[in-house]
């Protein structure tokens, strides 16, 4: 059992290190913005899948020939779609995406407002109640 805990403990990214700190800056802050294909749930910085391992390798070769941020990110929007950003643009395709929350949380107080108006306008019959 320890064996197996200190395997799951490496490294997750053990790439080479830049050696500007600005540029390993922002290689980590790019690929902590980059999802997970595969794992959905995590950023690439926190996936040891083959998918996130190559995605982390093009960042870091990408940001080693001079391109910017964006022009990664753009890079990476047009290959995988906007999905790959863990916080998409508010553009016409992904505005369900943003206020989808918001529209279940006001169609669901709606619904609840609906249902005590109801319940308050209800009449009581004398004869319904039990005779004591």
């Amino acid at each position: 059992m320890v064996f197996s805990f200190s395997i799951s403990v490496k490294a997750i990214d053990n790439g080479p290190v830049f050696e500007d700190p600005v540029m390993q800056s922002k290689y980590e802050q790019l690929i902590s913005e980059i999802r997970c294909l595969v794992c959905q749930n995590q950023s690439i910085k926190d996936s040891n899948v083959f998918l996130a391992v190559d995605l982390r390798n093009e960042i870091r070769r990408l940001l080693e020939i001079g391109r910017s941020e964006s022009e990664i990110k753009q890079f990476l929007v047009d290959r995988y779609g906007d999905f790959v950003l863990y916080q998409p643009p508010l553009n016409e395709k992904t505005f369900l995406i943003w206020f989808s929350p918001l529209l279940l949380l006001l169609a669901g107080g709606i619904i609840i407002i609906k249902i005590i108006r109801k319940r308050m306008n209800l009449q009581f019959d004398d004869s319904d109640e039990a005779p004591l």
